[in-house]
């Protein structure tokens, strides 16, 4: 069930994803920590004016270039992303073809099973056909330990280009490590994730997904075309201004 808020409240998307957070961890999808990496990020939204820059809407094109033009493109998730825009990156699974994989970094029996049986109740839901990878892992991401490094092979092991949103620092070097192109939403310009990806969009998760499946495959800009320091300063310019304008209104 979706929030009860009216649509034309200010911050009616806030309150939404907030609330699809709460349902999330109420199913035992969530670490502990979850709602607290999602305040930190929504300060960052607003900041920025909970809108997609420009340097970001050119980094979601690179980045859904890069996962067309891949061999064997996988999208990665875990439980904010989820709970956040599950039906979302089920769906641009969809268009490119790809499969998904559940990968946490608090991995236990129970969580993955309820992330697991929640994706394949919004996959029946949506009426597609979309392999959900991560109930079976087989191999281990190199350089990572523990049960956080734990992947299949026919999805993250072999991919050569992998979307995952709020990504671990750790995992986001060790990913590029093995040379796979590695592309990070994160609304933190200044995380490891973000600095250390290959492509970097720097927004809100189901804004950026909702961007990425309207636009067309066709005609859209190389990964050589993107400068990654570049978009990260732009990001934190926008941050800036923001900053300004908001201590710039006047008072109530």
């Amino acid at each position: 069930m979706e929030h009860a808020a009216d649509p034309s409240h200010p911050r009616y998307r806030s309150l939404l994803m907030r609330h699809r957070l709460e349902v999330a961890a109420e199913k035992g999808m969530l670490a502990d920590s979850a709602l607290i990496a999602h305040g930190r990020g929504e300060a960052y939204d607003y900041l920025l004016g909970e809108r997609t820059i420009p340097s970001a809407h050119i980094a979601s094109q690179v980045a859904l270039r890069a996962l067309h033009d891949a061999e064997h493109p996988v999208l990665s998730v875990n439980g904010n992303v989820v709970a956040l825009a599950g039906d979302e990156m089920l769906q641009l699974a969809e268009k490119l073809g790809c499969p998904l994989e559940v990968n946490i970094f608090y991995r236990t029996p129970e969580r993955m099973e309820a992330l697991l049986s929640d994706l394949n109740e919004r996959k029946e839901r949506l009426g597609i056909d979309v392999d959900i990878l991560g109930a079976a892992p087989d191999a281990t991401i190199p350089g990572l330990k523990g049960p956080r490094a734990k992947c299949e092979t026919k999805g993250i092991l072999s991919a050569d280009v992998l979307l995952v949103p709020l990504e671990d620092g750790d995992r986001c070097e060790a990913l590029v490590a093995m040379g796979k192109t590695v592309i990070v939403i994160d609304l933190n310009p200044l995380s490891r994730s973000a600095r250390r990806g290959s492509i970097t969009i720097v927004d809100e998760l189901s804004r950026c997904l909702e961007n990425m499946l309207s636009m067309s495959t066709e005609g859209l800009p190389s990964l050589e075309s993107y400068d990654h320091n570049k978009s990260l300063q732009d990001a934190l310019d926008a941050i800036v201004e923001g900053m300004k304008n908001g201590l710039s209104e006047p008072k109530e």
